[in-house]
């Protein structure tokens, strides 16, 4: 019996925050606008289409963006506005299909292979969905379509933004053959640096290492890279994938440098998880606190206890144990985070229950 080949969409929101700021503020329209960070110092969270053209990226200092460039504008982040129009678009998702799989706030995974509406085309539903997307939320989204969930990836980045990609099966070897090797989803910049230096610059130079060479020189992930190198990925698209921790970090306009202002900031800090996680009905047994100094180097300390816990205070008890253990921070700092983690959620508390039952 022929198995059934399965229709994946994987859809990607372009320049997510900056374009709701954009679309929320009618003067930041065709303008370079960073979201998150100041012209003085902090993070970029996220760059619009006409900042990119000037090499301005999620994650880059912002003071380096403002070089690149001069004209951009910083606007703060609204997640809270973020979240409600992610809802919204995964409410669009769920209107096609059950089988949706989050990766972020700015997008998700789609299994139609069978979906509510009965449409055999995964190209006619992944197009509905951006037009609706942008009918609904006057915001646009990139689109890729295809049999697994590494090509549909891929697909959806080719043609950004605003984009429609479809790979079929007759034309995915020769796609990730000509793909640069950086380009590859689930291979990050210190791995692509290792394999160009090896020789492999593209799928094709992949493709012609044996499984047992990608092992050996990159661990158990060397089977995957060995897989996607011939255009084969048999993940299922996980719609209860349950996150492994939760966080919530802040980069300071002026470093700190007195205990009483850090433990303001954890507060604040400890708080925001804690909410995160009453919504995710989930409680924790390991809390990490990050410190990054005024120099960008930074440590991280952790402390895991036997029993759950899920309030505010509680967290912030571990973390203000945290920041004085061995010793208050000695220089500057410049960003604080608090995070959760050996989460339990609330699903996973009931089965336990009801197995000591059956033993009972």
């Amino acid at each position: 019996m022929k198995a059934t080949i399965r229709k994946i969409i994987h859809v990607d929101m372009d320049a997510f925050f900056a374009s709701v700021e954009q679309r929320d503020n009618p003067e930041l329209r065709g303008k370079p606008v960073a979201v998150g960070g100041s012209r003085a110092r902090g993070v970029v969270a996220a760059a619009s289409y006409e900042a990119r053209k000037y090499g301005v990226h999620s994650a880059l200092a912002s003071k380096i963006a403002a070089q690149r460039c001069p004209n951009l504008i910083f606007v703060k982040a609204r997640f809270e506005v973020y979240s409600a129009v992610s809802r919204q678009i995964r409410e669009i998702f769920h209107s096609y299909t059950d089988l949706v799989e989050p990766l972020s706030l700015d997008e998700a995974y789609l299994d139609v292979t069978e979906n509510k509406i009965g449409m055999p085309s995964a190209t006619i539903i992944a197009q509905e969905i951006r037009k609706r997307i942008f009918e609904e939320t006057g915001l646009t989204a990139s689109a890729g379509v295809s049999y697994n969930k590494f090509l549909a990836k891929i697909a959806s980045d080719l043609n950004k933004p605003n984009g429609f990609t479809l790979v079929t099966p007759d034309k995915a070897e020769e796609l990730v053959a000509g793909l640069a090797i950086e380009k590859f989803h689930g291979i990050g910049k210190v791995t692509a640096a290792k394999m160009q230096s090896m020789g492999i610059l593209t799928g094709a130079d992949l493709r012609e290492r044996s499984e047992e060479e990608l092992v050996r020189n990159f661990g158990k992930v060397g089977h995957y890279y060995y897989r996607i190198a011939r255009a084969q990925d048999n993940r299922e698209v996980q719609p209860h994938r349950a996150r492994k921790s939760i966080g919530s970090e802040r980069t300071f306009d002026i470093d700190l440098v007195e205990e009483h202002d850090m433990l303001l900031q954890i507060d604040r800090l400890c708080q925001e998880v804690a909410h995160d996680m009453e919504r995710l009905k989930t409680t924790a047994k390991t809390v990490t606190l990050k410190i990054k100094y005024f120099d960008f180097t930074q440590n991280t300390r952790s402390k895991t206890f036997l029993s759950e816990f899920s309030s505010a205070d509680a967290i912030y008890t571990i973390a203000r144990d945290l920041l004085r253990t061995p010793h208050l921070p000695q220089h500057p700092v410049r960003l604080l985070g608090v995070s959760v983690s050996n989460l339990l959620y609330q699903h996973d508390r009931l089965q336990e229950g009801y197995q000591l039952t059956l033993e009972l």
